[in-house]
């Protein structure tokens, strides 16, 4: 049973998008690792962008 998380900042991700992921991904590891897509389970997680970071810097500024 494959468990599919994905982890983007809080800007605003359309419910189509959210939709767009968890079928991609889906349909990703239906091709490539033979899975079922029934017991394929995908969890989008939004994250505000002051609890991401990269390069040692914390995301400051504002939402697009």
């Amino acid at each position: 049973m494959p468990y599919i998380n994905i982890r983007v900042t809080d800007e605003q991700v359309t419910q189509k998008q959210k939709r767009q992921l968890i079928e991609g991904a889906t349909q990703l590891v239906v091709d490539i690792l033979d899975k079922n897509p029934e017991t394929t389970h995908v969890v989008i997680d939004e994250i505000p962008l002051g609890n991401w970071g990269a390069n040692g810097k914390q995301y400051l500024g504002t939402k697009k």
